[in-house]
């Protein structure tokens, strides 16, 4: 995922967050993004995170475009000064039309949303179907405790260690963007035991 007019696609939550740091981080990204010539795909809000990250890569002179379902535009929380705004049908085409559009992901603090689209592009990158890299900005701790949890699930012997390590896990925009430049998908299938 090199620098060059490649879209990374964040998932973020709609929610501002507890903390201030969420909301810095979230514009820190942004800038950086422009900073390394990529475009922002996201779910094409303009509250909370997903508000923040855009607003900082449109006044960073980058591309944001936004894919949203109808149903939530009719309720005005899309972003109207956006790049570029699709408009499908469904939760269903919203994630396809991301993950075609991007190059690699990164998840921002968000809520059950933000979980649901990382946790199902972790899953198609274990079956093989996209070979993208997976981030995850870990901003004040936020996802100190999935990350155990993952690491339990490799304990348990329901996750692979290879594809444990799909997830790039960084504090700092720029250390991520760093490793996810230097990404390699691991090779092999997601079993563990097939009897």
């Amino acid at each position: 995922m090199k620098a060059g007019q490649k879209n990374v696609c964040v998932f973020c939550g709609s929610s501002p967050g507890a903390q201030s740091q969420y909301a810095r981080v979230a514009s820190q990204l942004g800038q950086e993004l422009v900073r390394r010539g990529h475009g922002l795909v996201y779910g094409g809000g303009n509250v909370g995170l997903m508000g923040t990250i855009a607003d900082a890569v449109l006044e960073a002179g980058g591309n944001a475009i936004g894919v949203m379902p109808a149903s939530l535009v009719e309720k005005e929380v899309a972003h109207s000064g956006l790049t570029q705004m699709h408009v499908v049908a469904s939760m269903h085409e919203r994630k396809a039309l991301m993950a075609d559009l991007s190059a690699g992901f990164i998840a921002l603090p968000g809520g059950l949303g933000t979980l649901e689209e990382l946790f199902e592009i972790l899953t198609w990158a274990q079956l093989g179907f996209h070979s993208k890299p997976c981030g995850l900005l870990d901003v004040a701790g936020f996802y100190e405790h999935l990350s155990k949890f993952l690491d339990h699930c490799v304990d348990e012997k329901f996750l692979k260690s290879m594809h444990r390590t799909t997830l790039i896990h960084q504090t700092s925009p720029s250390a991520l963007l760093n490793l996810m430049d230097q990404y390699r998908p691991p090779v092999g299938d997601k079993w563990i035991d097939r009897s």
